[in-house]
C-alpha cells in the first residue's frame, strides 16, 4: 500500500524549526525500523546473504522507502535518513573499522546512490544537493537494479494482507510509539509473514534499535528518538 503522507502528523502551532527536527526524527525512526525489518526478514525467510548482513539491511531500508511512499514523501525521508548517517559520523569519536556496520559516511553515499538510482530523472536534484559524485552516480541505476533483483523476490513472497506483525508500545507515550503504531498497521496491509513478528517499544538503557533473533522482535528503544534530536541539533 502506497503511503501518500508520512504517518505521524505534527502538532498544530508547532514552530517551523521544531517541525523540521521532528520530521528528521520521524524519518530516521522509519529508516532504522526498515533496516531492522530487513534483518527480521533475513531471519524469518532464511534469506541468503552474500556479504555483510548490515549492508543488506541498509539496502532493504532504501528499497522500502522508495517502494512505500509517493515521490515527495520518499525524497523527504531519504534526505533525512541520509543526513542521519552524517550526524552519526560527526558524533562518533572515530571510525570503528571492527564494527559490523560500514562507516557512516559510506552508508550516507550508499543511501543517496541507491535512492537516486531508483529514479534518476526525478531525483537528479536530490543527488546534486547531497553531493553524489558523477562517477558514482553513473553506477547507481545498475546498483538499484541489482538490489531490487535481490530483495524483490523476498518482498513478493510475503506480499498480501495479514495480521502477522504485532505491536507492543509498553505504555510509552512517544513519537516512536505513534510512528511505529501507524507503520505496523500499514505493513499488515502490505505483508503477510509466515510467523508472527513483534515490534516493541521499550527502555533499553541506550539509544538503539535492534532485531532480536531469539524472540523474533524488533526493539525500538525509547532513548533513540532523543538521540536523533541531539543529532539534528548538532547538524544545524
Amino acid at each position: 500500500m502506497l503511503r501518500y503522507v508520512l504517518p505521524f502528523l505534527l502538532m498544530p502551532g508547532m514552530a517551523l524549526a521544531d517541525e523540521e527536527r521532528e520530521a528528521f526524527v520521524e524519518a530516521n525512526l522509519l529508516g532504522v525500523f526498515y533496516h531492522e525489518l530487513g534483518h527480521a526478514l533475513i531471519d524469518i525467510l532464511a534469506l541468503p546473504v552474500f556479504g555483510q548482513e548490515e549492508d543488506a539491511a541498509d539496502v532493504a531500508s532504501i528499497l522500502l522507502i522508495d517502494g512505500f511512499y509517493e515521490e515527495e514523501a520518499a525524497q523527504a525521508l531519504a534526505y533525512d535518513a541520509a543526513f542521519g548517517f552524517l550526524g552519526e559520523a560527526a558524533a562518533a569519536a572515530g571510525i570503528a573499522y571492527w564494527d559490523t556496520h560500514g562507516p557512516d559516511e559510506q552508508r550516507f553515499y550508499n543511501t543517496v546512490c541507491l535512492f537516486y538510482g531508483a529514479n534518476p530523472e526525478a531525483r537528479e536534484d536530490f543527488a546534486i544537493d547531497l553531493g553524489l559524485p558523477p562517477e558514482r552516480a553513473e553506477t547507481c541505476p545498475h546498483e538499484f537494479a541489482l538490489a531490487l533483483d535481490s530483495w524483490g523476490p523476498a518482498f513478493d513472497e510475503i506480499a498480501g494482507q495479514g495480521n502477522t506483525i504485532q505491536f507492543d508500545h509498553g505504555g510509552h507515550a512517544l513519537l516512536t510509539t505513534d510512528v511505529m503504531r501507524a507503520e505496523v498497521a500499514a505493513l499488515n496491509d502490505d505483508f503477510d509473514l509466515p510467523i508472527t513478528l513483534t515490534v516493541r517499544v521499550e527502555e533499553c538503557g541506550e539509544a538503539n534499535a535492534f532485531y532480536d533473533l531469539g524472540t523474533t522482535e524488533i526493539i525500538m528503544c525509547t532513548e533513540f528518538e532523543d538521540h536523533l534530536r541531539t543529532l539534528y541539533d548538532a547538524l544545524e
